[in-house]
């Protein structure tokens, strides 16, 4: 997911009429701040106690999560529920916001919910932006994994521009991910249950 955190300075002048973002606590953001600090923009996270803010998508990462989404969703079991753009608490400091995620159904427990915590979390789901490289790829997969959540994808635009998937699975020893594969073409695992998603782009218009 892409965004900006609360700690840049800022790249260019603020019209005095635009609309002013919360300014952080000096000490640094917790979730309370996050889900209690007036006028955040939608999407915002809470990485290592800044506040990320998110950037315009681009069509590449909107429809790559549409294909993701309609893709577990075709065979997600009556124990799982599959979300989208849902805050995920880990500790304190720590609510980054997954493009889809893949939690226990039990922890769906209405529609007013607005975060799930980490334990109920089986399978988190990254698409790369170019302004949010770093963290999907470093920063984030850190923290599931330490948060002890199984399963992370990452999805990156291929140098032919076509989706490519990295799967990643935790060894449970280290509390770090292991690649468990590189998928072109078509996604299809049998963990954390049976998937088999077709993740060639050109046919995202007619699900």
């Amino acid at each position: 997911m892409g965004g900006t955190t609360s700690d840049e300075p800022p790249r260019r002048s603020v019209p005095s009429h635009a609309p002013r973002r919360p300014r952080p606590p000096r000490e640094g953001c917790t979730v309370d701040d996050l889900f209690g600090l007036a006028g955040l923009p939608p999407h915002t996270e809470l990485i290592d106690g800044s506040l990320v803010f998110a950037c315009p998508q681009r069509e590449f990462h909107s429809l790559a999560v549409d294909l993701l989404e309609h893709g577990l969703r075709c065979t997600v079991p009556e124990r799982f529920r599959v979300r989208r753009d849902m805050t995920v608490v880990i500790d304190r400091w720590q609510a980054p916001e997954p493009d889809v995620s893949v939690v226990r159904a039990e922890a769906a427990t209405g529609l007013d919910l607005t975060a799930y915590q980490a334990a109920d979390v089986v399978l988190a789901v990254e698409v790369v932006s170019p302004d949010s490289e770093k963290r999907d790829r470093e920063r984030k997969p850190q923290l599931y994994a330490q948060a002890g959540i199984r399963h992370f994808w990452r999805l990156e635009k291929g140098e032919d521009g076509r989706p490519v998937v990295y799967v990643y699975e935790l060894d449970g020893g280290t509390n770090a991910y292991g690649l468990a594969g590189i998928h072109h073409d078509r996604l299809k695992l049998t963990v954390p249950f049976d998937i088999d998603i077709d993740i060639d782009l050109a046919g995202i218009d007619t699900l």
